[in-house]
């Protein structure tokens, strides 16, 4: 185990400090029983124990009690009258390691060697030879489908909802294997056998989004669609069981559902008789959250911010819409199904005769609320979904609620990455920073420091702006470089990433970056105050004046270029510096011992690195 580092673990007169002395504690010895070990980051106290093996059969129950004990159950329940407490009732346990029975207890179970089939077709008990047979002999006598080949569960579900979609004409809504609801049905069946149901087709004058609902949601059907890529009025269910009568359980799905969407078709009724703007006032009875006020205070918000996002752009549509934009959270179909909000917020605005820019707005803002979501498509939806979810990461923060670990209730690190995705693949231009001080000044909590608020706030971004690149395989330290300058713009940001990606591949680059980095380390080692400009007249040396000459000459070229974002020819222009930049530093003393000239170089490269610096910082770019 390695401690703290020897540094910190004595004080000058050698005695050890509370850091060693806590260290030595939790290993259970003296401090003068430490051993000091070099590393990466220096020489640190250490310390090493001996731990006897056991065998793997002693090892195994307590090692799986702790895998268990781990899983992120949320609530626990227990059952009969013992102690154990698991997600559901465990009425036996298998534990072989090759072919012999384990002996422990798991779950208050002692563990065997017999698992037991499905409820119906083998109830009976199933002996297992060895731990490799469990998914073969299961499926193949115990008609189950093990947990540990789910993937192979979910092709056949899939493929069974092909098969008996296709018998109707139609597919699957959801199609590919991967979907969520195949994720979902597969963790409930044991043995998939599909069949197709139908339903009046009256239904159908529904919302198609209201049909996949109820039929996804509530039971967990495939609804169809059929060539001409409309909804069928058939689905496909999953029972689990090989029933001797199928038309009896095809009847009995088809009774559950017909109520189901008899009462979405009584919402959808029932809601369109009052208009969306006449419920803004219901709003104010909602609380958002705890000292932000109500979702009236907040769709306030949503539409002061919102004309900052793009000003000018379909002002009246956006700020119709964010008056409108949760509205529909109080219907009565989104009180039964709150997956449609916004969704059902489009069609009732609709319904109202709002302006098509206004209802697609209020249907998109959400939008991506997953990392594979589609954006908004339309300039009103884009802007709207930026102002909404920029103001609930305001808000959040200034309530002192930000995501801690691997926990986010409010779902922050989702909307601000929401955020970026729209500003960069839309793209839409937005000045960040002046969105998170606007969102932060809007919001009803006192603020004691806005402005570090701000700063935290565009960090948290910045975080999500650099996984959003590792998972494009875009360098980490050409993102640090960028990042570095603090820029307000993610389409500014992304645009100098992408001209510094495509650059650093040509041969001048590395020299130039390990030259940048050389002037970054010399003007940091310097003590003297160092002047903005150097003094063309004590440029003495050749190579020093070429320089002084080569920067003045790009200094305008380059600026312009990157005024208007042509950040490729800027990083052109300035590969031309290579040939003098090299013949400064191979000819050229700088920290000379006349202090005058020596201050004077140190200018001319303070002048080298800000007119690098306007496309990034150069120091944090790997230079081999």
């Amino acid at each position: 185990r390695l401690g703290p580092a020897v540094a910190a673990a004595f004080r000058a007169d050698g005695t050890p400090t509370p850091a060693a002395v806590g260290f030595a504690r939790s290993c259970g010895v003296t401090v003068g029983a430490l051993e000091r070990r070099p590393t990466d980051k220096g020489e640190r106290l250490a310390h090493v124990r001996e731990v006897a093996g056991e065998a793997a059969t002693e090892l195994l129950p307590g090692i799986v009690r702790q895998a268990l004990d781990r899983l992120p159950i949320p609530r626990r329940m227990r059952w009969g009258a013992g102690e154990a407490a698991f997600v559901r009732p465990v009425h036996w346990v298998v534990l072989l390691f090759g072919g012999k029975p384990v002996k422990g207890e798991i779950l208050g179970v002692a563990a065997g060697a017999s698992t037991r089939g499905h409820r119906f077709h083998h109830p009976g008990a199933i002996a297992l030879r060895a731990a490799g047979d469990y998914e073969r002999v299961l499926r193949k006598n115990g008609c189950v489908w093990p947990n540990d080949a789910a993937h192979g569960l979910n092709d056949e579900i899939a493929a069974q909802g092909h098969r008996a979609a296709a018998e109707v004409g139609g597919d699957l809504v959801d199609g590919a294997r991967d979907s969520a609801l195949v994720d979902e049905i597969a963790a409930l069946v044991e043995w998939p056998v599909a069949l197709v149901g139908g339903f009046d087709p009256a239904f159908l004058a529904l919302p198609e989004e209201v049909i996949i609902a109820v039929l996804e949601g509530q039971q967990r059907y495939f609804p169809l669609r059929g060539k001409d890529g409309r909804l069928l009025a058939y689905f496909v269910a999953i029972s689990n069981i090989e029933s001797r009568d199928p038309d009896e359980v095809r009847r009995g799905n088809e009774r559950v559902i017909r109520p189901r969407l008899a009462d979405a078709k009584f919402f959808w009724e029932s809601d369109r008789r009052t208009r969306l703007e006449r419920r803004a006032k219901e709003l104010t009875d909602i609380v958002f959250q705890e000292g932000l006020g109500s979702l009236a205070d907040r769709t306030a918000r949503i539409g002061a911010l919102v004309v900052q996002v793009a000003p000018g752009v379909e002002t009246a549509a956006v700020e119709r819409a964010a008056l409108l934009c949760k509205c529909d959270l109080v219907t009565a179909m989104v009180g039964e199904f709150p997956a449609l909000q916004g969704v059902m917020g489009r069609y009732y605005a609709l319904a109202d005769g709002e302006p098509q820019a206004v209802a697609a707005a209020i249907g998109e803002h959400y939008l991506p609320q997953k990392a594979d979501d589609p954006l908004p498509a339309t300039p009103a939806g884009q802007r709207l979904a930026i102002a909404d979810k920029v103001d609930a990461i305001a808000g959040t923060f200034a309530l002192g609620r930000r995501p801690t670990g691997d926990k986010d209730p409010f779902a922050l690190r989702r909307q601000a990455l929401g955020v970026l995705r729209i500003a960069l693949e839309a793209p839409l231009d937005i000045d960040l920073a002046a969105l998170i001080a606007a969102a932060i000044a809007l919001q009803p909590i006192k603020v004691e420091d806005p402005r570090a608020l701000g700063v935290e706030i565009y960090a948290f971004f910045m975080d999500r702006l650099r996984g959003y690149y590792a998972e494009r395989g875009l360098r980490g330290d050409l993102v640090d470089a960028v990042l570095a300058l603090e820029l307000a713009r993610p389409a500014e940001i992304d645009a100098r990433l992408a001209a510094l990606a495509a650059f650093v591949e040509a041969p001048d680059s590395q020299a130039l970056a390990a030259a940048n980095k050389r002037t970054a380390n010399i003007l940091r080692g310097a003590t003297e105050a160092v002047p903005a400009a150097a003094d063309p007249a004590r440029l003495a040396d050749p190579a020093e004046a070429a320089l002084h000459a080569a920067l003045t000459a790009k200094r305008n070229l380059v600026g312009g270029l990157i005024d208007r974002r042509d950040y490729a020819a800027a990083l052109v222009e300035l590969a031309q510096l290579r040939a003098p930049v090299d013949a400064f530093f191979d000819s050229v003393l700088v920290m000379t011992e006349d202090p005058a000239v020596r201050i004077n170089r140190l200018a001319l490269l303070g002048e080298l690195q800000a007119l690098f610096g306007r496309i990034a910082d150069w120091s944090r770019i790997r230079g081999d």
